[in-house]
This record gives structure tokens, C-alpha cells and sequence, in this order.
């Protein structure tokens, strides 16, 4: 049982690790923000035919993991600014305001730019982007009617896609975006949010497209626990 950015920020993490306990008869292994990363970037790289190195990142609801390197990490970084946390913090009407718009990304600028200083993620030569937000930008990019995980996986989605899908997101209410076929109705209320942080992502470390992967840290956390070493 592992838990990643909520359970690490939690005000009632004690709480839930009990109930874990309780449930399951083990506590649950709360990874830190570095094995977060490290686990994302395992899962993702494994079977990718694409240039490396690879620029990683995990766009979580709490924060987002940048990870770099080839065939193993060089270096990774998470920050707190996944689609969740930022909805909670900037995106408050529905659909939000282009002020409120402004502000996110003021603040997603600035943890991204000092996440790209930090692993050097500029000089990476593939962009590969992971979790929910990825996944759906990249379905709607490919004009999916429904789910598909088959064809977004490794499916490569321009910057341009990926900025028009965004600005149609963020003019869009909830209700609008429950209607788009492949949008999970839990994700609807925050996919604005992970569009952009995929925007501003793309945008600073001047990736003309990035390639959607299925597997993340889940396939990371798999591999991990068959090799422990």
C-alpha cells in the first residue's frame, strides 16, 4: 500500500493511515516527493522508443513530479502544483475568471521554471507527460468518443493541440466539460487546472509536443516491489 502528495500533506494523515491499518492490516508507505518522481519516471521510460534524455512529468492533484534522465534518473523534483491544488487555490467561478486564469498561471510559472532549473529539464530532448490530465488532453486531442487507453498511450500531442485544448477548457463550466465523451466525471471539475500546468510545462521547457504515457507510477511502483534492488 503506498500513498504519495495528499497523504504527505493531509492535516488528518493520521487518521487515514489508521484507517488503512484497520482495513487492510498494514500501514501504508508514504513515499516522499523524490520517490514519487523516481517511481513515475520507472514506469514511464520502460518500452518508450523516443530520443532520450526525457523530461518526465507527473501531473498529480497535489503536485507534479519532473523528473530527467535516460535510461535511469539524473535528477527529479516535485512541486506542489497539481490540478487539484491549484483549482482549490486560483480557479473559484465557474468557469473561471481570466483573471483567476492569470493568477494560476503566474504561480504554475513560477514552480515550473524553478523545477526546470533544478533537474535541467530544458536540455531534455522528449517530453513525456503522465497521470489523468495528460491522458485526457491527449484523448481529446485525438478526437476519442471514448476512453481508449491503447491509443493515447505513446500518442504525441503538439504544443498548439495542446494550448487550444486548454483554452477551450478554461471557457468551459463543469456541466460543459461532462459532456466532452471522454471526460471522467471526477476529473471535470479540475482538468482546466491540469491543461494548464501541461501548457506551462511545454511552454518553459520549449517542447513543441509531448508524448502521453499510460504507464506511470503505478507500472513504477509494480516494477520496484518484482526488483527491490
Amino acid at each position: 500500500m503506498c500513498a504519495t502528495s495528499a497523504t504527505r500533506d493531509a492535516a488528518n494523515a493520521d487518521e487515514f493511515r489508521a484507517m488503512v491499518l484497520d482495513t487492510l492490516g498494514v500501514l501504508p508507505e508514504v513515499v516522499t516527493g523524490d520517490e514519487e518522481a523516481r517511481l513515475s519516471f520507472t514506469g514511464a521510460v520502460r518500452g518508450l522508443s523516443a530520443q532520450a534524455p526525457y523530461l518526465v512529468v507527473d501531473i498529480g492533484g497535489g503536485s507534479t513530479e519532473f523528473v530527467v534522465g535516460s535510461s535511469s534518473v539524473d535528477s527529479a523534483i516535485s512541486v506542489d502544483i497539481g490540478c487539484v491544488r491549484m483549482t482549490e487555490r486560483h480557479l473559484h467561478t465557474d468557469p473561471p475568471s481570466s483573471d483567476e486564469v492569470a493568477a494560476a498561471t503566474a504561480d504554475i510559472t513560477a514552480a515550473v521554471d524553478r523545477a526546470l532549473d533544478a533537474v535541467g529539464g530544458r536540455g531534455a530532448a522528449t517530453l513525456v507527460g503522465l497521470a489523468g490530465s495528460v491522458a485526457t488532453v491527449a484523448a481529446i486531442a485525438l478526437g476519442l468518443t471514448e476512453y481508449d487507453p491503447v491509443r493515447i498511450h505513446h500518442s504525441r500531442v503538439s504544443y498548439d493541440e495542446v494550448a487550444k485544448i486548454t483554452a477551450d477548457l478554461l471557457e468551459m463550466t463543469t456541466a460543459q466539460r461532462l459532456a466532452i465523451p471522454v471526460m471522467h466525471p471526477g476529473r471535470a471539475d479540475v482538468i482546466g487546472a491540469g491543461a494548464l500546468v501541461l501548457r506551462v510545462i511545454m511552454e518553459r521547457a520549449g517542447a513543441g509536443s509531448v508524448i502521453a504515457s499510460e504507464h506511470d507510477i503505478l507500472d513504477g511502483i509494480a516494477w520496484s516491489t518484482a526488483s527491490p534492488s
